[in-house]
């Protein structure tokens, strides 16, 4: 008996060997393949981050859009850290890390102590270790002098957080602040106007995600359109009425550099 057509057609190709294609169900599989390659791209490899306040200026500006190198710094194994290229925590490093106060949140800001290191503040000037600390990243935009912000450590005349007091209680030797074993002291560039270690202790290493690698898109936008877990519908309708005129052109794809 003759096999219709199309059975016969079936039955020559698969002995022939010749690929066959499953139609739908084999374009759902690329699809399921790409989808997990890109997640397992923006979970382990990279992480996008806007910044939301000023308190990385002029460095890093409110509306940079930021792709952060997850894979920058080196894991506690020993075993890792021998297999891929990985880095210490450096001074003078930026770094994106969950808030210790509220790991839901991300904060970005700059490495100025690390562990075993010694800090204190004097009219403004970062001592570290006992010397003047060089900064040409850092920008001072208010003249009003804060006793507790720029002569530091201090008594507190500004809301101090429950993790900050106690970095003040039990780390200070000598009026000088010392950075305990896993933990790293952060300040932002914008030092007048930043919510930086001063005030909420020491960032804990495992809270470190990576560095900020590019800007990708830079947005002149305000803190309040960039705080909210969604966009709101005003930053929406800017977006839309604006994105030409109001992107930073001449921020797009700058490698973001710790000098």
């Amino acid at each position: 008996m003759d096999l219709p057509k199309s059975q016969l057609a079936e039955t020559k190709a698969r002995e022939s060997g010749a690929p066959q294609s499953d139609g739908p169900r084999s374009a759902i599989a690329e699809w399921a393949v790409t989808i997990i390659l890109l997640l397992f791209g923006t979970t382990t490899l990279v992480q996008a981050f806007v910044i939301p306040t000023g308190s990385m200026e002029d460095t890093l500006l409110v509306g940079d859009h930021l792709l952060v190198d997850k894979l920058s710094y080196a894991p506690s194994d020993s075993v890792m850290r021998r297999l891929l290229p990985y880095d210490e925590v450096k001074r003078g490093d930026i770094i994106v890390f969950r808030y210790p106060v509220d790991i839901s949140q991300t904060f970005v800001k700059r490495v100025i102590g690390i562990p075993g290191d010694r800090i204190r503040i004097v009219h403004k000037q970062v001592y570290l270790n006992g010397v003047p600390l060089n900064e040409p990243y850092k920008y001072h935009k208010s003249e009003y002098f804060g006793p507790y912000r720029d002569d530091w450590p201090a008594e507190p005349d500004a809301q101090v957080l429950d993790r900050g007091l106690e970095m003040l209680e039990n780390h200070m030797v000598n009026g000088e602040i010392v950075v305990p074993p896993g933990n790293y002291f952060a300040m932002g560039d914008n030092r007048d106007s930043s919510l930086d270690s001063r005030y909420w202790g020491f960032v804990p290493r495992e809270n470190i995600i990576g560095k900020p690698l590019i800007i990708y898109w830079s947005y002149d936008a305000t803190t309040e359109a960039l705080s909210g877990p969604t966009l709101s519908p005003d930053h929406l309708l800017d977006l839309a009425t604006n994105f030409f005129s109001k992107t930073r052109w001449e921020r797009t794809l700058k490698l973001v550099r710790a000098n």
